[in-house]
């Protein structure tokens, strides 16, 4: 009988080393090294080598090299399409990540059954009923989608075979387990082995994969951070579980960019494509109400118009609270001490809590006038006109700074019905008519004497 191979991986960061040892020497962490009995494979998974033309590479001059575009297939949806770069590429392999429950499995159940493609849906989670009752929900009459619960990836190679899908979707890729890895299915080298063997199906044969990945709860993609190497598209779904919208977001991206924004409404008929996000990012309300801001923002190429809400009392402990929800609270204790330093207000003493509306964390430093103009109204307990926005960045000295795109922000704040748009001075606007008014401000003390 063979000797039993054994190795030891580190269960965060995917290290090997020869013996056990406290703390893995890449990441830092303690206690995460673990013993895994592997067993290295005789043939592959996906095709043994006899039955397979191997293509051997040739260099060539960079000016010789094909630089046409990939062809990419459309997925019949817009924001999806979007985060991609134009759709999917095929022969790629994308990991999607989320929080549990968050509606991963549900997105790309309901691409499955609105593409015209073949495609092939492997769950190692779901029973084929569970999938049949989701998609009903979604989508009952398609054609074209074929539901496998399998888990061993020689089953599914062979089904693929026969099949000869032309997108093939797992969910998810930890749930997988080949024979020729003895160790346990999510482990790390059980992760390696599957997810190479899913890249040279695809290579080889041109095929697009979707893989579902789970999360740790760092909010990190569990298993091996080589796992986020091996794969072309690593798109991460997330939002607030007790809000209705989601965001899908591009981390890494071989094919476009990694700045653009989808953004998604779950339904009980599923995932519906918001395509105008700041009508449902800005509240509908009775009246005008103090610490409300609404900022001209970019995700991407993207223009979104989002609300921003301030609260500023009076401390009634003694040390005040600083609290932002979807913003960054270092940045709002910089723009407090501006405020305090540069035009004198003592906010040293007060709570002073942030909320950006949507559930959406935003970095643009764009929305810094909005920030503070929502914490003046609120200081002063005086609503801002519902029909004010801002767009510019605020400095240590109190300057009122341009932003990329500015125009581009105007122009979808005069789409929307906005009368009055504050940006910096400084900013180069070449838009000869606009039924805007533009207000240029180079100072905070000006952005005070306006709203005052």
């Amino acid at each position: 009988m063979a000797k039993v191979k054994t190795t030891f991986f580190c269960q965060n960061c995917g290290s090997q080393y020869a013996k056990w040892q406290g703390q893995c020497t890449s990441c830092k962490e303690w206690n995460t090294i673990a013993e895994e009995v592997i067993q290295k494979p005789e043939k592959s998974n996906w095709k043994s080598e006899s039955s397979i033309s191997i293509r051997t590479s040739k260099p060539l001059k960079i000016n010789e090299i094909d630089t046409s575009q990939e062809a990419r297939l459309d997925l019949q949806d817009n924001e999806f399409n979007r985060v991609l770069g134009g759709g999917m590429v095929k022969g790629s392999l994308t990991l999607l990540g989320g929080e549990p429950g968050i509606g991963k499995s549900t997105l790309l159940l309901q691409i499955a059954l609105q593409i015209k493609n073949k495609v092939l849906y492997v769950s190692g989670e779901e029973s084929q009923k569970q999938i049949k009752m989701r998609a009903e929900r979604i989508n009952p009459n398609s054609n074209n989608c074929y539901i496998l619960t399998e888990t061993k990836t020689q089953n599914i190679f062979k089904q693929i075979e026969s099949l000869q899908p032309e997108i093939v979707i797992i969910d998810s890729i930890q749930t997988l387990h080949s024979d020729y890895i003895e160790s346990s299915a999510g482990s790390i080298s059980q992760i390696k082995d599957c997810t190479t063997e899913l890249i040279k199906f695809a290579k080889e044969t041109a095929t697009p994969v979707l893989l579902i990945g789970h999360i740790t709860k760092d909010g990190h993609i569990a298993g091996p951070k080589i796992l986020e190497h091996m794969v072309d598209t690593v798109l991460q779904f997330e939002g607030d579980r007790n809000h209705v919208f989601r965001i899908l977001r591009a981390k890494k991206n071989r094919f476009g960019s990694t700045n653009e924004l989808g953004i998604y409404e779950m339904q009980g008929s599923g995932l519906r494509e918001v395509s105008n996000p700041s009508e449902i990012l800005i509240s509908e309300k009775d009246g005008e109400l103090s610490g409300n801001a609404v900022a001209a923002t970019l995700e991407g190429l993207r223009p979104l118009m989002i609300e921003v809400q301030a609260l500023v009392s009076t401390a009634v402990y003694g040390t005040p609270q600083r609290s932002a929800t979807g913003f960054n609270a270092k940045r709002l204790n910089m723009l407090l001490a501006v405020l305090e330093k540069r035009a004198g207000f003592r906010l040293g003493a007060k709570d002073v809590f942030l909320n950006i509306t949507g559930g959406i964390t935003v970095d643009d430093p764009a929305i810094d006038l909005a920030v503070t103009a929502a914490i003046l109204s609120s200081n002063a307990d005086e609503a801002l006109p519902s029909d004010y926005c801002f767009a510019a960045e605020v400095g240590l000295s109190g300057e009122i700074r341009p932003v990329q795109r500015v125009e581009q922000r105007i122009l979808e704040a005069e789409k929307l019905g906005f009368s009055t748009i504050f940006v910096s001075k400084y900013s180069k606007i070449s838009l000869k008519e606009s039924s805007i008014v533009i207000k240029k401000v180079s100072k905070i003390e000006d952005i005070v004497e306006h709203l005052t």
